[in-house]
Formats: structure tokens, C-alpha cells, sequence
């Protein structure tokens, strides 16, 4: 089987999933490549130049099996990648993105795209049942579920310094949809320190994650978060708002505490009572763990994937 991966990027959120997911194929004797080429490094003109260049770069790549797209702006090289079928993923529904980050014009266009790249794969999944549900609720569209797991042999090789209880940790980009910005808004008034991994190589990530006592996810939009599924096999407990998918990761009070989004005061509260409670603490993590080892580990989802492409190819 050979599949052609289509991403603007293979880092983090759903880039890191694909490039995840080809590490895993590969080791199933399936055969991944990639579609990479050049972009505008510029903010409004990453995605307009990535849709040209991929374009291009995904027809001129040869013949595949399956050309798999991650997000909208790659459905555009999944057309036209010389394939016998085609997958888009999209994490979170795209139209309502863009108009939340950057405006109802924007907003309104993606949403056209969108309805079209729908229509040109012959498979639609996502890896969040609250965005399969709006899927389908907004515009018909039935999409698979197929989550990105978490690669636990490789967590298993992280190492830390010294384990440090009075420090907090945030992981994630520094922009709007990830609620950064609620976060320093209280943390003077946090009892510990709290740390920012916002452009870190993952490795150093995990160090500072697994070295902290509280993993903090204060979003304003969200899809299925990996850093979540992260914390949990790393036994950190989480804090995070209730907004996506977290809340199909972060059961209140029983994998993790939920807060309300847009809400520092209640933020505020439910980390620094967490702190005074260690066997709250611990109680959490045993919990979160054993629901991700069994959950949302390659162990079990590498077969199901490989299954899912080989039922789309008949």
C-alpha cells in the first residue's frame, strides 16, 4: 500500500498527527510519503501559497493508493494528487475557525472551500465526536472518528532533572484560540510558578511537562488536544476550560477538573485548590492514565487505521 501524506506542516496539532501516524504505517510495512513543498513564511499567506505549491508538488509525485489530506487548505493537492482514493482529516470544523481567528469575510470563503473539499474525498474523518457531531449537523456530512494517540514508547524515554511540585505548566501555541493570554492574566496570583512552553522542540516539552505538578489548557477552541493525552500518561494532572473535545478527554472531577472558558477567576480557583490537594492529585492522574493506556494508544488504534485504509481501498 502506498499513501501520500498531504500537510501544510508536520508539527503539532494535526501535522504532528500525520507525521505520528506515517511513523506507525511505516512500521506496518506500509509506505508514507510526503507532500512538503515551499510556502509564503508570511501569516495571511502560509495557506494561499501552501494550496498552490502542494498543488503542483502532489500531481508531479507519482501514483499512490490513497492520498490522505490533513485540513482544508491540503484538499486542494489531495484533488489533485494522482491517487485511487482520497481522505481528508480536519480537526475542529474549519469554517468556524477562521472566523473566530480572523474574520466573518475570511470565515465566510473558508466556508465555501470547505463545502467543496468535502465533496472530493471519498473519506472524511476527525479525531473529536464533537466535531463529527457539527459535521453533521451543520452541513449533512458524515465523518469516521479516529483520534491521534499518543506514541507511549516514546513518553517512556523522556527524562527530567528533579521534579519540581511548585511549578505550573502551560503547552501550546501563544495565539487567541488557545486562551495563553487568560492564563497570564492570573498567574501572579498562582501559588506556584508558572512556566510557558510555547515554542519548544517536543522533547523539551515532555522534559518541562513530566517535571510539573499541574498541566493548565485554558482554550477558547479546541479539537482533542495530544497535550492532554500526554499529561495523562505522564501522570500531570490537567486544569482545562470545557471547550471541544476536552471534555471527551477530561471527565470533571474524575480524569481531570473542567473549568468554564473565558473564566480566570474560576481558573484561578481550580488550581490553586488542586495544589492543596495531593491526593486529589493523585487520584486524578491514576485515573487519567488508565483511561489513555487504554483509549488513545497506537497498541490501540495502529490496527484500526490500518484497517480503515485498507476497507477504503476495497
Amino acid at each position: 500500500m502506498r499513501i501520500l501524506f498531504i500537510s501544510p506542516r508536520y508539527s503539532g496539532g494535526i501535522g504532528g498527527h500525520a507525521a505520528m501516524l506515517a511513523v506507525q504505517l511505516q512500521k506496518s510495512k506500509v509506505q508514507v510519503d510526503f507532500v512538503d513543498p515551499p510556502k509564503i513564511p508570511i501569516k495571511n499567506l502560509k495557506n494561499p501559497s501552501f494550496v498552490i505549491t502542494s498543488s503542483f508538488s502532489s500531481f508531479f509525485k507519482g501514483s499512490y493508493d490513497i492520498a490522505h489530506a490533513f485540513n482544508v487548505p491540503s484538499a486542494f493537492a489531495m484533488k489533485t494528487a494522482r491517487a485511487k482514493k482520497r481522505v481528508l482529516s480536519i480537526h475542529g470544523v474549519f469554517s468556524d475557525q477562521v472566523n473566530a481567528l480572523h474574520s466573518r469575510a475570511l470565515g465566510d470563503a473558508a466556508k465555501t472551500a470547505e463545502q467543496n473539499a468535502l465533496k472530493w474525498a471519498d473519506k472524511l474523518t476527525t479525531d473529536s465526536k464533537i466535531t463529527q457531531k457539527a459535521y453533521k449537523e451543520k452541513l449533512g456530512v458524515d465523518f469516521e472518528y479516529m483520534p491521534s494517540p499518543i506514541d507511549t514508547e516514546k513518553l517512556d524515554q523522556i527524562s527530567i532533572a528533579e521534579k519540581n511540585d511548585k511549578q505550573i505548566v502551560y503547552v501550546g501555541r501563544d495565539s487567541y484560540e488557545k486562551g495563553i493570554d487568560i492564563l497570564r492574566r492570573i498567574d501572579s496570583q498562582i501559588k506556584h510558578n508558572v512556566v510557558y512552553c510555547t515554542n519548544l522542540p517536543w522533547q523539551k516539552a515532555m522534559s518541562t511537562l513530566k517535571s510539573s505538578s499541574i498541566l493548565v489548557v485554558p482554550s477558547r477552541m479546541e479539537s482533542l488536544p495530544t497535550v492532554v493525552k500526554e499529561a495523562f500518561y505522564l501522570k500531570i494532572p490537567v486544569i482545562a476550560t470545557s471547550v471541544g473535545g476536552i471534555p471527551e478527554l477530561v471527565v470533571h472531577q474524575k480524569t481531570g477538573i473542567l473549568v468554564p472558558p473565558e473564566d480566570p477567576q474560576s481558573l484561578l480557583s481550580a488550581i490553586n485548590s488542586l495544589l492543596e490537594n495531593p491526593q486529589e492529585m493523585e487520584r486524578l492522574t491514576n485515573n487519567a492514565f488508565d483511561f489513555v493506556n487504554k483509549n488513545m494508544t497506537w497498541y490501540v488504534w495502529l490496527p484500526k487505521y490500518v484497517e480503515f485504509y485498507e476497507r477504503l481501498l476495497g
